[in-house]
């Protein structure tokens, strides 16, 4: 997620993909191509962005905190998009950045805000220079590339078996879900915004019916395509159904995917990583075309999201059958000040 989303002459919402496609992994050969190493890299993320909130899933789903650094922006961004305004002094402690932007400069002096600032990214931290903000790679290269810092009991998130599966659940999701929600939000002319409402709900009640039957979207553990989904789901009744006009139906009324969404809300790692503040703060106050009065709504209650699932009675096991959760949070990611009245 980078700038504030604009729409094409036919009224199309059009997401830009990422620009630096460099990739951290475990034997580079090539220059596109940089080292796994401890204590190197930053992760920027917002705790508002579903696209950002995948890698932080996965970053604590693999235990490695220790391995990567965390940076959280403030959701609500200005003129030069996401800021580090939420640290002491307005500066990232470690990259001394006030803006994410300047770790796109650093790369490229030529890169300006328009031509995107997103996050998830990885940053040098000697350096500051930016290395990806491929959101898609991204999670991937933490789920395998990563595998001698993992912790004990870390998932296999794309195992090879079933690659071929999950990537195509995931090119469904990515078109008609994930962007899918934008393209009905950022429509400017109606056709347009039918066109995505109607995909997103048929690709929805397609997902619904396929978890009917089983617990997780491929296999019997949660994989790469679960965290894509989630990111989604979770900000769908707070956000999307209302904001985004995808108001269908609310997540909350689906019959399998509500409770699909609760139980991984309930495993670590997926609701210890939600923070509504963040979601709903930035969609409502960044996006004024949309709410120009930028209040922020009060719901819905998050503790419905803790009701009890049953999903275990369809089998399977969040982490595998030889995986461990990931050690409990200690508090809240990045707590926000309270709203100006």
């Amino acid at each position: 997620m980078g700038n504030k989303p604009s729409a094409d002459a036919s009224g199309s919402y059009r997401r830009h993909g990422p620009q630096f496609t460099d990739r951290v992994v475990a034997e580079p050969s090539g220059d596109t191509e940089w080292p796994v190493e401890a204590g190197r890299y930053r992760l920027v993320v917002s705790l508002a962005c579903p696209w950002a909130h995948r890698s932080l899933i996965v970053r604590r789903l693999m235990g490695l905190e220790d391995a990567i650094s965390l940076a959280i922006v403030d959701p609500l961004q200005d003129d030069r998009s996401w800021r580090f305004s939420l640290d002491e002094d307005g500066l990232d402690p470690v990259l001394r950045y006030r803006y994410l932007e300047e770790a796109y400069l650093a790369r490229d002096p030529e890169h300006g805000t328009d031509n995107g600032v997103s996050v998830p990214a990885l940053v040098e931290e000697s350096t500051g220079l930016l290395v990806t903000n491929d959101f898609p790679q991204i999670t991937i290269d933490l789920g395998i590339e990563w595998a001698k810092f993992a912790r004990p009991g870390a998932p296999t998130l794309y195992p090879p078996e079933l690659r071929a599966e999950i990537d195509a659940v995931n090119e469904g999701v990515f078109h008609d879900v994930n962007n899918g929600v934008y393209k009905a939000g950022f429509a400017t002319k109606q056709s347009r915004y039918e066109e995505a409402y109607t995909a997103l709900f048929a690709r929805l009640d397609e997902l619904d019916e396929r978890l009917a039957n089983q617990r997780y979207l491929v296999g019997d553990h949660i994989t790469e395509a679960d965290i894509r989904l989630f990111t989604t789901l979770v900000r769908f009744d707070a956000v999307y159904h209302g904001h985004f006009k995808c108001n269908r139906q609310k997540l909350a009324e689906f019959e399998h995917l509500w409770p699909y969404a609760r139980d991984l809300y309930q495993t670590p790692g997926f609701g210890d990583t939600v923070d509504f503040d963040h979601i709903k703060r930035h969609y409502y106050q960044v996006h004024t075309s949309i709410n120009p009065t930028q209040i922020v709504p009060l719901g819905p209650e998050p503790s419905a999201w803790l009701e009890p699932h049953h999903r275990e009675e369809l089998g399977g096991s969040p982490f595998g059958p030889e995986g461990t959760p990931p050690e409990p949070l200690e508090g809240p990611l990045r707590p926000l000040p309270p709203l100006d009245m």
